[in-house]
């Protein structure tokens, strides 16, 4: 029977699995495998949601006006070189569909994001993997990998699910060793919670290149995953190019104008900041006291690596830890098929998964 047939390509796209939700066992769950605020979002950004209903049969602004001047005021931004969109993988999908053909290339690093791939593939460009340096992005490898067909270069940073990152004179050689006619990406998701002195989340770049695009979200620091609403700062010419396929209503209402409540509110965010920084310097220090290598993290998860020992690999501590109700997020789709990746949570969370590994690591 004649059916529709997806163009070249599609199906050979892995599908993006996100983390488990739920333990499958009954009492309490805590689910720290998608990287969500423990905090929540800021009191004022519900309110600023809620107050929104009134209103509903209305279509949004379609520029994102009020959400984009807000941000430019927060970070000292031109409005007009901003782009919002349902979540930063909107963004990133909309820059791959702008700028990657078929036959182009696109390249990561070995445990980057998988938007990546999902986004250089449905445009029919082909995704070339750089090798990493101890779970981080190798400037090097990068440049090795680019090519005359090279048009892209995905770098988060922080990097997701590693935690690792690369300082901003890294950064600033992989740009200036860049052919000029390839586009930087640089995802600072988790830029929020990084307190390094030699990081900045690419604010600069973008201003000083016409090749370079940052992207941000709200779903960590801010809280505000369900909403789906991420931004991009980039070139002029970039931003025109882009809002020529992006959809006028792709921002809603409620999700813009939470957001620019969550901007307003600095001691929100400086509390979630803290409460990162102390509990993942405490996960590190105590799960790396049961004898598991845990990955220096700038973000607001960890990266926990198992042996191969029967009975202690990280399958056995995926399944100790579900019947918990303890969700951390396995890793073998981002080639780390021997590690978990935990998100910081509240204070009981954290203190349960580390008593819970204490027991695994127990076990004979």
């Amino acid at each position: 029977m004649s059916r529709p047939v997806p163009k070249p390509g599609i199906l050979d796209i892995a599908p993006y699995t996100p983390g488990k939700s739920g333990a499958g066992v009954s009492g309490r769950v805590f689910k720290l495998s998608a990287n969500e605020t423990p905090l929540g979002p800021s009191p004022k950004a519900i309110e600023a949601y809620k107050a929104a209903a009134d209103s509903l049969e209305d279509y949004p602004e379609g520029t994102s006006r009020v959400l984009r001047e807000a941000i430019g005021r927060t970070f000292g931004l031109d409005p007009d070189r901003i782009i919002c969109g349902a979540g930063s993988d909107e963004i990133l999908n909309f820059l791959a569909h702008t700028y990657l053909g078929v036959g182009d290339e696109a390249i990561h690093t070995t445990h980057g994001f998988l938007v990546y791939p999902i986004a250089t593939m449905a445009n029919g460009a082909i995704n070339v993997i750089a090798p990493e340096k101890n779970f981080t992005a190798d400037v090097d490898a990068i440049l090795k990998a680019v090519t005359p067909r090279t048009k892209l270069v995905w770098l988060a940073n922080p990097n997701n699910p590693t935690g690792t990152y690369i300082p901003f004179d890294a950064v600033k050689r992989l740009r200036s060793e860049l052919p000029p006619h390839v586009l930087l990406v640089l995802d600072a998701a988790y830029s929020d919670y990084v307190s390094k002195n030699d990081y900045e989340s690419g604010i600069e770049m973008v201003a000083t290149t016409d090749n370079t695009v940052m992207t941000r979200t709200f779903s960590k620091i801010f809280g505000l995953a369900s909403l789906r609403i991420g931004w991009m700062y980039g070139p002029a010419n970039i931003v025109d190019a882009i809002n020529r396929i992006r959809g006028p209503f792709n921002v809603s209402t409620p999700a813009m104008l939470a957001a620019v409540a969550a901007l307003e509110d600095t001691a929100h965010q400086d509390m979630s900041r803290a409460h990162t920084e102390k509990w993942r310097s405490w996960l590190t220090e105590e799960v790396g006291k049961l004898g598991l290598t845990v990955t220096a993290s700038a973000a607001n998860f960890i990266l926990i690596h198992f042996p191969l020992d029967k009975g202690k690999t990280a399958d056995d501590a995926d399944a100790f830890l579900t019947k918990r109700g303890l969700i951390l997020r396995a890793l073998k789709n981002y080639r780390l098929p021997h590690a978990l990746r935990m998100t910081v949570g509240t204070e009981e969370a954290n203190r349960l998964v580390v008593a819970a590994l204490t027991e695994f690591m127990g076990k004979t």
